[in-house]
């Protein structure tokens, strides 16, 4: 008997967009794996690729884009889906909570008609249904005059209350997946906090699997099962998050967790990583990373790694780390 295959699977995914009239490699390996109703964090630099990885999983890609390897949910290619399927599968299988609310919801209509009518048009919900569904719902996420909060315009919430219709919006579709592109970024630290919690507990009651697009280690940590560390277009390193700290391997990883400041080294330097982050399109033969690695050596500079195991992880290095942070020199 065949084993289910897991909610999402990023197998071996490429992107390559246009650049000055000629494709250029975006992403060049992107591995990820979600089994139902697990949490993971695809963790990355700005440019890394990992927002353009989560456009991928609902054939969002830009105008040109060409894609290698697959993206898989239940067993099912993406980008063999039928129009009329991928519909339904945008609709009502995975759904988006994106940075910026203010960019994605139509700001000359009420917030209730944009919380609505997915559920009236997509799947022939009578619209006073509707209605009951997403102010239940708008209260669950922390809004509570959601009658008047529904008649009001974009403009007149702030962007927490707007991040929050986001949310809520996603968990109207009823979807197997939510895909969380960094969505506390514009938030200030204690909205961030309540933003987070409200996905965590939703996502708890009821058992959905999440993939967060995230450039924060720590909060990648504490609200995911899994870490999938990406950089200059490729996942380099897959680890259980709560041996993130002590066994971390690709020296990426480390270098990112050192580069923190800390609250226990008071008046510490802060420790930055050498050199600039690369863009897809300017990876070199060997590892993207050799430049700026403390481990690097000449067959790092020539041949790119492939993923292999590292203890806990899975990482894309010639050289991992097979100590504990401690014993290694990580001071992060």
């Amino acid at each position: 008997m065949s084993a289910t295959p897991p909610l999402l699977r990023i197998d071996g995914l490429g992107i390559d967009l246009p650049l000055d009239g000629e494709p250029r490699p975006i992403v060049h390996r992107a591995d990820v794996v979600i089994p139902e109703g697990a949490a993971v964090a695809l963790v990355g630099e700005s440019g890394s690729g990992k927002s353009l990885t989560a456009r991928a999983v609902l054939g969002l890609l830009p105008a040109g884009a060409r894609l290698h390897g697959d993206v898989a949910f239940a067993g099912e290619s993406v980008a063999g889906m039928a129009p009329e399927r991928l519909r339904r599968f945008r609709a009502g299988e995975v759904a988006m909570v994106f940075q910026d609310p203010r960019a994605h919801i139509n700001p000359a209509r009420s917030v209730g008609d944009f919380l609505i009518e997915g559920l009236t048009l997509t799947r022939g919900v009578r619209a006073a249904d509707a209605v009951r569904k997403v102010t239940g719902i708008l209260r669950e996420v922390g809004i509570a005059d959601a009658e008047r909060r529904m008649r009001q315009r974009p403009h007149e919430l702030s962007g927490g209350l707007l991040q929050r219709v986001m949310i809520a919006a996603a968990l109207a579709a009823e979807p197997r997946l939510l895909l969380a592109d960094e969505p506390t970024t514009a938030l200030d630290v204690t909205t961030q906090e309540e933003v987070m919690a409200i996905i965590a507990e939703a996502r708890e009651a009821r058992g959905l699997a999440l993939l967060f697009i995230t450039h924060d280690l720590e909060l990648a940590a504490a609200v995911c099962d899994r870490i999938v560390v990406m950089y200059a277009g490729s996942t380099v390193e897959e680890l259980p998050a709560g041996h993130l700290r002590e066994r971390a391997a690709h020296p990426y990883t480390r270098a990112l967790l050192s580069s923190r400041p800390s609250v226990f080294e008071a008046g510490a330097d802060l420790r930055s990583i050498p050199g600039r982050p690369l863009s897809g399109f300017e990876v070199p033969d060997g590892c993207a990373f050799s430049d700026r690695c403390p481990r690097v050596r000449d067959r790092c500079r020539s041949e790119r790694p492939a993923p292999s195991a590292a203890g806990d992880s899975t990482a894309a290095c010639h050289f991992p780390y097979t100590a504990p942070a401690e014993e290694a020199g990580c001071h992060a």
